[in-house]
């Protein structure tokens, strides 16, 4: 059964009524977004297996927010936002672990089930395009949105416009950290996720401890408390994140870095160090503003949402306005 959260907030302002979805590998976020910006309740609804599966529960939710009273909604476009390799300008999972997919034309088969035009993106992309238009990095030239939770994953923003590669940018989290480190679940050794993910955080917490914890947040209140082996775990944790983050700044000089994704929750607590860390090894380079996030937990259902916007705006451009 889904559940819905939040009243409906005005936060896109003025144009197309969409709908957005966020696929992930145990619920989909939904909303619908009005012509005047305004967000309904987002709702979260377990993700079934299997992609025709997802498509059905999809068509039951554009009808469901379509029949909200508070939202006067006649979509013009959808937007969809899924983990993985995703090929945007395809509309094509390449492969999503979470979801068991591989080559799935989600957008193909979304549009000939919603007879509307379809946008898909992948998810930390989206949350990175939500950020850059109306979040914590609205107003910088270029910014990358670092997202840490049970994976590391992140998108670089250049002038409003997340880059792709092709479906294949992004994934920081399987960059070498520590090439006599931990084998990661992809098969490298040393990825910076066996080190400073939400989940490697509370794993070796474990195995430096022998206290079994739910997750990195317990670690990082043990850490707070004095604990000296939660202490040296999250202070790895810091350093690996500065590492890999100081390569990308000397690559790329983004304007800004935004640290979002669950660990995010700690605040000044992790972005206050890694800001500090980050300083300390960077030389003659540009300096970026070291940032928390701000579009929260449902950045990647606003992402889709402005990329059904953009997409909407695109398709009536191309037909002189008539759409």
């Amino acid at each position: 059964m889904s559940r819905t959260l939040r009243p409906p907030v005005r936060l896109l302002g003025g144009g197309d009524a969409v709908l957005a979805l966020d696929i992930g590998g145990t619920q989909i976020k939904s909303a619908a977004v009005d012509a005047d910006g305004r967000i309904d309740a987002v709702r979260r609804t377990p993700t079934p297996w299997g992609p025709e599966a997802v498509v059905a529960a999809i068509a039951d939710l554009a009808r469901a927010h379509a029949r909200r009273n508070e939202v006067d909604l006649r979509p013009r476009s959808v937007g969809v936002c899924v983990p993985g390799l995703v090929d945007e300008s395809r509309g094509v999972v390449r492969y999503a672990s979470n979801l068991g997919w591989q080559d799935v034309s989600l957008r193909r088969m979304l549009e000939r089930e919603l007879g509307l035009p379809v946008s898909v993106q992948h998810d930390v992309r989206a949350a990175a395009l939500a950020e850059s238009r109306i979040g914590a990095a609205y107003g910088y030239p270029s910014a990358l949105v670092v997202a840490i939770g049970t994976g590391i994953c992140g998108a670089l923003v250049i002038d409003g416009t997340p880059y792709s590669g092709g479906g294949y940018a992004g994934e920081i989290g399987h960059a070498v950290a520590d090439p006599q480190g931990e084998r990661c679940p992809c098969g490298a050794v040393g990825c910076l996720e066996t080190i400073a993910s939400a989940s490697a955080i509370a794993r070796r917490y474990t195995a430096a401890s022998g206290i079994a914890v739910g997750g990195a947040r317990e670690v990082f209140d043990a850490a707070q408390r004095g604990d000296r082996h939660a202490a040296a775990v999250w202070a790895d944790a810091v350093t690996a994140l500065a590492q890999g983050i100081a390569r990308l700044v000397a690559a790329f000089a983004p304007h800004a870095v935004v640290v979002g994704g669950g660990l995010a929750q700690a605040g000044e607590a992790l972005v206050g160090p890694l800001r500090a860390e980050l300083d300390q090894m960077l030389s003659f380079h540009r300096r970026p503003f070291v940032l928390s996030a701000r579009c929260g937990e449902d950045a990647g259902v606003v992402g889709a949402a402005i990329t059904a916007r953009d997409l909407a705006s695109a398709l009536r451009a191309g037909a002189g306005g008539r759409v």
